[in-house]
């Protein structure tokens, strides 16, 4: 069973399909990683070095903005992420604008 999933070829962040434990080593998409702390299963794991303030993409879209360094191997959820969706006070580059 693949651990990983790559939903996007733009995506920075790969989706775990069981949890993953600091220190196991992973493949996906012809990128090998480390975890560098555990991963819940259906979270997501950076597969890319995101800097605070980058978007962060799944699939192929916009899911948010990095609020600390994110490196790949990392864990990214609510403690590095911040939502940039449905939000007036911050645009992001995928936002549509409303007629």
């Amino acid at each position: 069973m693949q651990k990983l999933l790559l939903l996007a070829e733009k995506d920075n962040v790969l989706t775990c399909t069981t949890a993953i434990k600091k220190g196991e080593s992973l493949n996906c998409a012809g990128a090998a990683i480390t975890a560098i702390s555990d991963v819940p299963v259906y979270h997501k794991v950076a597969n890319a070095f995101v800097s605070a303030g980058s978007e962060v993409y799944k699939y192929g879209e916009v899911i948010g903005i990095a609020s600390a360094d994110i490196h790949p191997g990392e864990h990214v959820h609510v403690h590095n992420l911040e939502a940039a969706r449905g939000r007036g006070d911050r645009g992001c580059s995928n936002a549509r604008s409303q007629s």
